[in-house]
């Protein structure tokens, strides 16, 4: 049968229920007991003779004559149901067999026995539906493998696929283990615009939208940093966001469009302090999510386990391929990138060139946690300069599973060195980069009211979940990543992403 001709099946089950005085949608639901209740109890409530209504959706029906049997879940499990004339009676019997279908909604009453096959079972002694499925279950509804469907109809992926409902259960714990963890700490949490009339905070390319209203274009937020600064300077000393970020990129299996980002503020700290934080937080809410600290991505074994290696941007670079970048300009470092067989954009500007080599180099190469910090001046625009070498600046990132995993740094509170890099950002943008950041007047006037020392911190969510349950692609941990629309060609997947964990 088509699924047309199963539409219109349904659509006419649906109301010859109606036409029986039987509302296939109704509102007023019973359930004193869930799936997973009675699996638990079943030998007390079995020898009780309890009875008890469940509710879920019918994944499958067996008829043998007088007698079916279906199978019944809900968020909790899935049980066995059987159905008699003698037990519910002959109309009511009829309705179900001819009137109910796998993906419908029923709510039933029973009691418990066990079949002469050792199936545990609820026989039934009244049932309601609770909803007509217009639609039935995907095919082999125990495991769809569409991969477009799954992240498509992600609805059809969760009622198919349980390992995938795992995955986003998951998903919460480390969201929630990440909060609890924060607010423990004496963190509070925020909440700042996502539509802002500047996108700051963040090098990457935004998305614009216009407001009629006021009759001004506005982005999409990149990163809540700035604004979450600004509550700093308004005495917040300890302050955090979790939410949606938006960044006009290519997608690919690490980057969406549209991304879930933890970022915190902490004032009266630096980097070294953040960094002794990070170890403890990240591998408490790890143990505390999975039971150990080590995690299995991707064909290796990630020991979170403190204390990570700490080890200079440059020295890592040197010591991976031989290049000392300490005082070589944009056409030397040009020359010994091309040296080492490594693809380079000759129109790129010194802190790409810098990002390029170290994701060949050093990114793509370690899988055991390990931070790298002391960045080039050129890669970050928004951190402290080091005391000892000002050509670098006081920033670090957490690198494993060749995946940047998060950055932070030593905020810059000095105004006047703020409004000198965001001139320079101004400068390679008029030079056509639309990834450099804007000058942000208001958040200048904000510094220049006093920002006490801060030290600030960003991680992807979504990378971290992907490692924590060793999922390929990032689309496996957004419950509806972004894709082009169906049927619509667009070469938006083949563009490069921005690699950039905040």
């Amino acid at each position: 049968m088509s699924l047309k001709d199963e539409f219109g099946v349904r659509l006419d089950k649906a109301d010859a229920l109606r036409t029986a005085g039987v509302n296939p949608y109704p509102a007023n639901v019973h359930r004193d007991a869930r799936v997973g209740d009675v699996l638990t109890q079943f030998d007390a409530w079995s020898e009780q003779k309890k009875d008890f209504t469940i509710a879920g959706r019918v994944m499958t029906t067996r008829i043998h004559g007088k007698m079916a049997f279906a199978d019944l879940r809900d968020e909790s499990g899935t049980i066995q149901i059987q159905l008699t004339v003698d037990g519910v009676g002959e109309a009511s019997f009829d309705q179900f067999l001819n009137l109910i279908d796998p993906a419908d909604f029923i709510q039933v009453r029973g009691t418990l026995f066990v079949t002469k096959r050792g199936q545990q079972t609820v026989a039934v002694s009244e049932w309601k539906i609770l909803t007509k499925a217009l639609r039935p279950l995907p095919e082999k509804w125990h495991g769809l493998k569409d991969v477009e469907i799954r992240y498509r109809e992600r609805e059809l992926d969760l009622i198919s696929n349980a390992e995938v409902r795992d995955v986003f259960r998951i998903r919460t714990k480390v969201i929630r283990a990440l909060r609890e963890a924060l607010d423990a700490e004496g963190f509070e949490e925020v909440e700042t615009p996502i539509l802002q009339p500047i996108a700051g905070g963040a090098t990457a390319r935004p998305f614009i939208t216009h407001h009629n209203a006021l009759d001004h274009d506005f982005y999409l937020r990149i990163a809540p940093e700035l604004y979450l600064k600004r509550c700093v300077v308004g005495g917040f000393e300890k302050v955090y966001e979790l939410g949606r970020q938006f960044r006009n990129e290519g997608v690919d299996w690490s980057h969406n469009p549209e991304f879930t980002s933890l970022e915190f503020y902490w004032a009266y700290k630096d980097y070294h302090g953040l960094m002794d934080f990070t170890e403890e937080l990240l591998s408490s809410v790890i143990t505390r999510v999975l039971g150990t600290s080590k995690v299995a991505f991707n064909g290796d074994d990630i020991d979170f386990t403190p204390p990570w290696p700490r080890v200079r941007f440059r020295d890592a670079i040197k010591d991976a391929c031989g290049i000392d970048i300490s005082g070589l300009g944009k056409e030397d470092l040009i020359t010994r990138m091309k040296e080492k067989r490594i693809e380079v954009d000759g129109a790129a500007d010194l802190g790409k060139l810098y990002d390029e080599l170290y994701k060949e180099t050093v990114r793509s190469k370690q899988i055991q946690p390990i931070f790298i910090i002391d960045y080039p001046i050129e890669m970050e625009p928004l951190a402290k300069k080091c005391e000892d070498d000002p050509r670098f600046v006081q920033r670090f990132q957490l690198i494993a599973g060749k995946l940047e995993m998060l950055k932070a740094y030593s905020e810059l509170n000095d105004p006047v060195d703020q409004r000198e890099r965001f001139l320079g950002q101004q400068e390679l943008r008029e030079a056509g980069d639309d990834e450099a950041q804007f000058i942000d007047e208001q958040f200048l006037t904000s510094l220049e009211h006093g920002l006490p020392p801060t030290a600030g911190w960003g991680m992807g969510i979504d990378r971290f979940v992907m490692m924590l349950t060793d999922q390929k692609s990032i689309k496996d941990v957004i419950l509806f990543p972004t894709l082009k629309p169906s049927g619509i060609p667009t070469d938006a997947e083949s563009q490069p992403p921005i690699a950039d964990s905040r």
